[in-house]
């Protein structure tokens, strides 16, 4: 699995603009685990996030010195950029619940609809 970029950007209405999300997943290789992080990761955008979001996956096996900056210890990680705080969710992402509260697009008290 190379680097790669999937975008999806939409204006929102001129009175607000969309919050764009700008996630960065970080794998290793095409192993079952990282294609089911990414095929969840791609359910879960297009679900809740329909039109704004921006994915990229990195892979490690190719490029291990990426994994630094983002400070990775565990794969698959997804790491939300934006919006600001930064955050990780480490796994395959198949919790989707787990994902939407670690990603702040809904409460976990509440475990109501989406922000």
């Amino acid at each position: 699995m190379r680097t790669r970029t999937v975008k999806r950007a939409e204006l929102g209405s001129s009175r607000r603009p969309a919050r764009l999300w700008e996630l960065r997943l970080y794998v290793a290789g095409q192993t079952p685990k990282s294609l089911t992080a990414f095929a969840n990761l791609k359910q879960i955008c297009e679900t809740h996030m329909q039109g704004r979001y921006h994915i990229e996956v990195i892979d490690l096996v190719e490029q291990p010195q990426l994994s630094k900056g983002d400070q990775i210890l565990a794969i698959p990680t997804l790491v939300r950029k934006l919006p600001q705080p930064m955050r990780k969710i480490i796994g395959d992402l198949s919790d989707t619940e787990r994902v939407l509260v670690g990603l702040n697009l809904r409460s976990a008290d509440v475990g109501g609809g989406e922000l």
